[in-house]
């Protein structure tokens, strides 16, 4: 890659991260102010924010490959989070408009409980999103270029 190419690719990874971390802290305050923390499950995004943002400041203060790899870890838990987040909303609001109506079905019981304001059936899909994103980030980076080289020769060798 030409020096210009590298600049450019160092820029971008800059970019992506400074997004993670601000879409994190969003969520996490986005979080707090719902108070959504009122039961087990709802606590899982704020540890997940918690310890991914604690992630971004570890490799920022020179953890390296394995700060990157926890990130990576924590990045595959937060899409994973994020689909049961999903779920767990949408059970939720499922059962609320059925006690509402145990009549209701289809299409238009479908429409009802997506479009529930509280909670918001599709929200736990930012937490998914941060995920990809901070797998993006991960991919191929620098700091683990040693490891997937060494890795690289240990398997050749078997």
């Amino acid at each position: 890659m030409t020096r210009t190419g590298s600049d450019a690719a160092l820029l971008l990874r800059r970019l992506v991260l400074a997004v993670l971390t601000l879409g994190l802290l969003g969520v996490l305050a986005d979080l707090i102010v719902l108070k959504h923390f009122e039961d087990s499950w709802q606590l899982v995004p704020l540890v997940l924010i918690g310890l991914s943002l604690g992630a971004i400041v570890w490799y920022l203060c020179g953890g390296g490959a394995a700060s990157i790899r926890l990130l990576q870890l924590l990045m595959v838990f937060c899409v994973a989070a994020g689909a049961l987040g999903v779920l767990l909303h949408y059970r939720g609001n499922l059962e609320f408009q059925l006690e509402i109506d145990a009549s209701q079905h289809g299409w238009d019981l479908f429409r009802k409980v997506i479009h529930a304001k509280a909670p918001p059936a599709l929200a736990p899909g930012a937490m998914a999103q941060l995920g990809l994103l901070g797998l993006a980030y991960a991919f191929r980076h620098p700091a683990l270029g040693q490891v997937a080289a060494s890795e690289s020769s240990t398997l050749r060798g078997v």
